[in-house]
């Protein structure tokens, strides 16, 4: 494979991208750790599971999704190294996966899809082994092409899963931000509404509406963004640590009951948080987030972990807009930054919250709202919202008004936060544009390097999903799945790593990470295999283990979703691929070559 030259300008849509690198070192640092975001996805969607299996080691938990993290730091920085280009996945998966591996990749996601898909829609074990062998064939078919299994894979997790995210993240801001205020203010009309579907759905819209803003902005703007909400948000933080560390679990109990009292007229709201749980069964007292231990319990909160963890390398698909994006090391401290901070914070708050909440009732807290609020129980929490913790460590203030002023200024986690919805989708959209498997139309940039036509196209299925996921019932049982397709993603980039040494040998050994080598085997395909093994057991777990998480083989809807999803992807990369053959466009001939800058 060579890199574009002179001689081969036609083969993209112009010589340069037209974006610009407006992003430094510490931008791309931030947007790690602002994407592994411990107050918006870490304490509700992560930290706030671990009464669903309470045999496994918090501690354990944490510290193990840290290191297997760490393995896929390396191999996102090495592939960043190879090829610093916007598109990220989509560039590295449809200039490594061809041929053999391509097919062999093809085949299983084709197989698994269909297979799946049978038996959800209740067909026939036989004729759920039929349609399992038809989509191995086509998989395969699809995979065994430049470019096929590399754009399935990407534009289902970065473009099409994405539209999914705009309620969750806008589910977020509901629950952190406005619910807690309308408490505060003791607004009971808006407690209601933003409880409602209605108001899910408008908060959604506001979510989106935030999202394209930072996009609008630029990689320069929305940077500035970052860095405030990073700055504000850890010293929020830091006084919320103090506040946590200095007072008692007495002290907390009487605030929590006094302010259960006052904001929604809930008697001894403490006690009744507890018993509520425990009358649910779905609430196990004891156990301490000091016990350390390897044994299964700690395994199965893995993939809970993951919904949170899993994104150190979020701005992957951004580095063709990052100065000095091709220096290996640089790119791995800011990821690394970006998960072990964040690691280290989460640590720190668990250690505080059994400390000062106390154990029991944090996870009661958390179980209460999460069953209520997804359907798996009929009888409604102690109190209507969410324990959200910088809400809980302000009753230890007794003023309302200094709680709201608590609630908004830790609101800036979420402002940074927000681009990250769309900003990285943008990209894989705008190098699919560029290799001409979309339309020329979505690789358009402002002035400023904005895609927005490749904005608008994520936009638009942004909305269509949050009225899904906001008015038909058991659509958001599906949250999960958010973050199965991404990981399915992830796992197709990591056996690019891994085989890239061998499989693309001319274009490893030119690039700055070849020298990087443990027991004579190159770093990358180290890391690489181990990511791959890693994902491949949380992605297995997902779809396996019923119980625990609700999106695998017994969840019909979240079957005929994914299936849906992967299968739209591979009839139009199927559609773009005939169609630009008529016009003379050997696709094949530009998944050859690695894209202009």
């Amino acid at each position: 494979m060579s890199s574009v030259s002179r001689d081969t300008p036609s083969l993209f849509l112009r010589n340069a991208t037209g974006l610009v690198k407006g992003w430094s070192g510490f931008d791309a640092f931030g947007y790690s750790f602002l994407s592994v975001n411990l107050v918006t996805l870490g304490m509700f969607y992560s930290l706030a599971v671990f009464a669903f299996v309470p045999s496994g080691s918090v501690l354990s938990a944490l510290l193990l999704s840290g290191v297997v993290m760490t393995f896929l730091c390396i191999t996102y920085a090495g592939l960043i190294a190879v090829m610093p280009r916007a598109g990220g996945d989509y560039v590295w998966q449809t200039r490594i996966l061809d041929g053999i591996p391509g097919a062999v990749l093809g085949a299983i996601v084709g197989a698994l899809t269909a297979f799946l898909a049978a038996q959800a829609f209740g067909l026939s074990s036989g004729v759920a082994y039929v349609a399992g062998a038809v989509g191995l064939v086509a998989g395969a078919l699809l995979g065994v092409k430049r470019g096929g299994i590399g754009f399935v894979l990407s534009a289902t997790g970065w473009w099409f899963i994405l539209a999914l995210w705009a309620p969750i993240y806008g589910y977020i801001l509901n629950i952190e931000f406005l619910q807690p205020l309308a408490a505060l203010a003791k607004w009971t009309d808006g407690l209601t509404f933003f409880a409602s579907q209605a108001g899910t759905f408008t908060v959604s819209l506001v979510t989106i509406v935030l999202a394209s803003g930072a996009v609008a902005l630029g990689m320069a703007g929305y940077a500035r963004v970052q860095r405030w909400s990073i700055f504000i948000g850890l010293a929020a933080l830091a006084v919320m640590f103090v506040l946590m560390l200095v007072s008692s679990q007495d002290t907390f109990h009487a605030a929590f009951d006094k302010a259960g009292q006052d904001l929604f007229g809930v008697p001894g709201a403490y006690n009744a948080t507890i018993a509520n749980a425990t009358a649910n069964d779905a609430f196990a007292a004891g156990g301490s987030p000091l016990d350390l231990g390897l044994g299964s319990g700690t395994w199965l909160l893995l993939p809970f972990m993951m919904f949170w963890i899993l994104y150190p390398n979020w701005g992957a698909t951004l580095y063709g807009e990052v100065r000095g994006a091709g220096d290996f090391k640089k790119v791995l401290r800011g990821m690394l930054g970006g998960l072990w901070v964040t690691i280290i914070l989460a640590i720190v708050f668990v250690l505080l919250a059994a400390k000062t909440f106390g154990w029991d009732f944090f996870n009661a807290m958390n179980v209460n709202f999460i069953d209520y609020a997804y359907g798996y129980v009929t009888t409604a929490p102690a109190l209507p919202i969410w324990g959200y913790p910088p809400l809980l460590v302000s009753f230890l203030i007794d003023n309302h008004v200094i709680q709201m002023i608590v609630v908004v200024i830790f609101g800036v986690w979420f402002l940074g936060w927000a681009g990250t919805l769309w900003l990285s989708s943008t990209r894989m959209i705008f190098a699919a544009a560029f290799d001409r498997v979309l339309p020329e139309w979505a690789a358009r940039v402002s002035g400023r390097g904005v895609p927005w036509t490749a904005l608008l196209l994520i936009m638009v299925p942004g909305v269509v999903v949050s009225y899904l996921y906001s008015y038909v019932t058991n659509f958001s049982k599906l949250t999960l799945d958010a973050s199965l397709v991404i990981a399915v993603t992830f796992f197709g980039t990591s056996v690019a790593a891994t085989i890239l040494p061998w499989w693309k040998a001319d274009l490893y050994n030119k690039s700055p990470i070849a020298r990087y080598k443990l027991a004579g085997l190159p770093i990358i395909a180290i890391s690489g295999a181990i990511t791959t093994i890693f994902l491949g057991f949380v992605i297995f777990e997902w779809l396996s283990n019923n119980a625990l998480y609700g999106i695998g083989t017994a969840n019909t809807n979240s079957i005929i979703f994914l299936a849906a999803l992967y299968g739209s992807a591979a009839l139009l990369y199927v559609v773009a691929r005939l169609y630009r053959r008529s016009q003379g466009i050997d696709l094949d001939a530009i998944h050859a070559e690695i894209p202009a800058e």
